[in-house]
């Protein structure tokens, strides 16, 4: 395993348990983080099945109703009937805060029908797919929402894990190894002055005594 190249040194050795004790601190946050994160895209994962089987109901029931609507009076007049009706759907900007992060959102107020064209040339057929319709644009709206959010979330789980891969297989393994070769290293040369002290000891012991 590498070790970062520093001088094995006392001060060295306190910079890098700094550094270490840091990045152990960064790794346990950053995995709590990611572990939020997946729960939480789990959860909008989840909506996102739900919303999917609403919106296929409501996408079959529309175009079923608007095909019967056709067979009843044909394009032609229901094109007449249509070109002429407009809903104002109201948009409002949300959003949502999550470990930093700022998640888009929008609430939609689907707008009430009204009654856009002559009563008499007025059909239940064509009032119903009105109705389907715009419940399916309501759900179109909730899908494109919760899809933003999750990929929004899918990026951030990304960064996140590869910042807890970076710790767990350089940073805190360079550290480590780092540690073990700077204290190796010290008690190595504690062991050298030791020895040489007591050489020197001994040898000035021999020469007093010749001396006297």
């Amino acid at each position: 395993m590498a070790k970062l190249n520093i001088p094995p040194t006392k001060s060295n050795l306190l910079k890098v348990k700094q550094t270490h004790n840091i990045a152990k601190e960064g790794h346990s946050l950053l995995s709590q983080k990611r572990e939020i994160l997946v729960i939480e895209l789990m959860s909008y994962l989840e909506r996102v099945k739900r919303v999917e089987k609403d919106l296929d109901k409501l996408l079959n029931a529309a175009y079923e109703s608007f095909k019967k609507a056709i067979y009843r009076f044909g394009h032609t007049e229901i094109e007449d009937k249509v070109k002429f009706i407009k809903y104002e759907w109201i948009m409002k900007k949300k959003t949502n805060k999550l470990m930093g992060m700022v998640l888009p959102s929008v609430h939609i107020d689907p707008p009430k029908i009204t009654l856009q064209y002559s009563f008499l040339n007025s059909n239940a057929i064509v009032d119903e797919t009105t109705k389907k319709f715009l419940q399916l644009l309501t759900v179109i709206c909730e899908m494109a929402e919760i899809r933003a959010i999750v990929w929004r979330l899918s990026r951030e789980l990304k960064k996140t894990q590869r910042r807890v891969n970076a710790l767990e297989k350089i940073v805190l393994p360079e550290n480590e190894e780092t540690l073990k070769y700077i204290e190796s290293s010290l008690e190595e040369r504690e062991r050298d002055e030791l020895f040489i002290s007591k050489l020197v000891k001994t040898k000035m012991g021999v020469e007093n005594e010749t001396i006297d």
